[in-house]
């Protein structure tokens, strides 16, 4: 088993400028040859500038760059989550970090716009017990926006009170539907026996 290398944002940093230097490098390839880096076990944290209060963190079995698309390729994704990072009382970063969404994902593509993009997903989002599963298309895949939210061409959802499944949903991460098709069916499960206190699921 391959050890896990731990990549901060400075090793990230290294990781671009060295991809950088090696597709100007001559290849006898020819025009058709790829470029990038590639990284096998890997754990990273994405600190987006759209949202700086939160960090994503993941371990994936394969990563990616390609410095001329500006993309960043994961496969095979575990342990991928979104932490908010607490701020103290002078508005400057405390160093705590409380869990606000869990994420499962057979790949994921980061652009240069630190947005995620992916063929289907599994998030929960934890303060308000929901699972979603995410499925996309090639025409509209499921994309994850810093500091907005997530979109897909269809979700099933499954919280204490909440339940169905959404088409053409984009929700924010506070949990707000803020788009579906009038031809969703969901809503509220009047026979609930499960609410949703301090992140877990308990009877109501």
């Amino acid at each position: 088993m391959r050890p896990v290398q731990k990549v901060g944002p400075l090793a990230l940093l290294g990781i671009l400028v060295f991809a950088l230097v090696f597709a100007l490098l001559p290849s006898g390839s020819g025009p058709g040859a790829q470029t990038g880096v590639t990284l096998r076990g890997v754990e990273l944290a994405l600190y987006p500038a759209r949202d700086p209060d939160a960090v994503w963190q993941f371990r994936a079995a394969e990563v990616r760059n390609d410095p001329v698309g500006s993309t960043t390729e994961l496969s095979r994704i575990e342990g991928g989550q979104r932490l908010l990072r607490g701020r103290g009382p002078d508005g400057s970063f405390s160093g705590t970090e409380t869990l606000d969404a869990t994420i499962t994902a057979p790949g994921l593509t980061i652009n240069g716009q630190d947005d995620m993009v992916t063929s289907r997903a599994d998030i929960t989002l934890v303060k308000e017990c929901a699972d979603l599963s995410l499925f996309g298309t090639p025409e509209q895949p499921v994309r994850i926006e810093q500091g907005a939210g997530f979109s897909a061409s269809r979700a099933e959802l499954d919280a204490p009170a909440v339940k169905g499944e959404i088409l053409d949903l984009r929700m924010d991460f506070q949990f707000n539907v803020e788009q579906a098709s009038p031809e969703s069916n969901w809503g509220w499960d009047p026979d609930a026996t499960e609410t949703c206190r301090d992140g877990q699921r308990v009877p109501l």
